[in-house]
């Protein structure tokens, strides 16, 4: 215990054991600054200086833009350049998912290689109707001013706007050889009329692929309102090209012959709603 005491003295007492830094001269050995120091002063401002060198440190590269000059740190306008193209890569991504969904629906669409359904006219006016199941609550005014207007429309010559919707214009006219027939995935119908006879749109649309193919010719899609689909192959020539908006009766190709799949010169026409086929005779008269 006796040599524990003296040895906690002989270490205090070399802590505080005053020392004196003197600043001189070189030439005259005149003082210029002298400080008083102990080794505990020396010890507890190295400390001090040392936690602000530290958080010095931390605050400049937390705060202050200087830390994009430290090595291993990204200068902000990279960050924002990095963000801005990650969300832009992330809409073409998106993109290019919607559009291969596209290709892949056409592809379908030329190649037949879809489930059928069977639709018909009053199938599909019918799902503009609003469901008979739902009960609205409507004001007195309300039930007046239906009344009337359904009294005028009762008299009205005009054409329901349903039936405007899909009146299509005939494609060609001629005699129908080869009819629909799902159970033969025969998803069109061949009309074989004059050869080079033009080629009519059934509806306003947009030219969605106009090409030459192997098996079919020269044939071109549009894409209608309400989304119809309609398809025209084996066609002599094509008079659209890809994304160029047709009016409903406006030349769009000629009747041919073109193709591996054709014996002779007519229409092979196809009519598609939300990816599947139907039948154009129920809506076109070609004869």
């Amino acid at each position: 215990m006796i040599k524990k005491e003296k040895g906690a003295k002989r270490f205090k007492k070399k802590l505080l054991h005053k020392y004196r830094l003197v600043i001189l001269n070189e030439e005259t050995f005149e003082e210029r600054f002298s400080f008083k120091l102990n080794r505990l002063n020396v010890f507890v401002f190295s400390t001090l200086f040392a936690l602000f060198l530290i958080l010095t440190t931390t605050y400049i590269i937390a705060f202050t833009p200087l830390r994009e000059y430290i090595p291993g740190y990204s200068s902000t306008t990279l960050k924002k350049k990095a963000t801005q193209l990650a969300y832009q890569t992330d809409s073409l991504q998106k993109i290019l998912d919607v559009n291969e969904q596209y290709l892949t629906s056409i592809k379908k669409v030329l190649t037949g290689d879809v489930k059928t359904v069977e639709f018909n006219k009053d199938s599909i006016i019918e799902v503009a109707k609003t469901d008979p199941s739902v009960l609205i609550r409507t004001s007195r005014k309300d039930s007046l001013l239906r009344q009337e207007v359904a009294k005028e429309d009762k008299y009205n010559p005009l054409i329901a706007p349903q039936a405007q919707e899909y009146a299509l214009f005939a494609p060609v006219r001629g005699t129908i050889t080869e009819p629909y027939d799902s159970k033969t995935k025969h998803y069109a119908v061949d009309v074989v009329t004059v050869k080079d006879s033009p080629v009519k749109a059934v509806a306003d649309g947009t030219v969605i692929f106009a090409e030459w193919t192997a098996t079919t010719g020269y044939v071109i899609i549009l894409k209608h309102n309400n989304s119809l689909i309609s398809v025209y192959k084996h066609n002599a020539m094509l008079t659209k090209e890809q994304g160029e908006i047709v009016k409903a009766g406006e030349v769009i190709a000629t009747v041919g012959n073109t193709g591996e799949l054709t014996t002779g010169p007519h229409l092979h026409f196809e009519l598609w709603r939300d990816g599947y086929p139907i039948n154009p005779t129920s809506f076109i008269d070609f004869d």
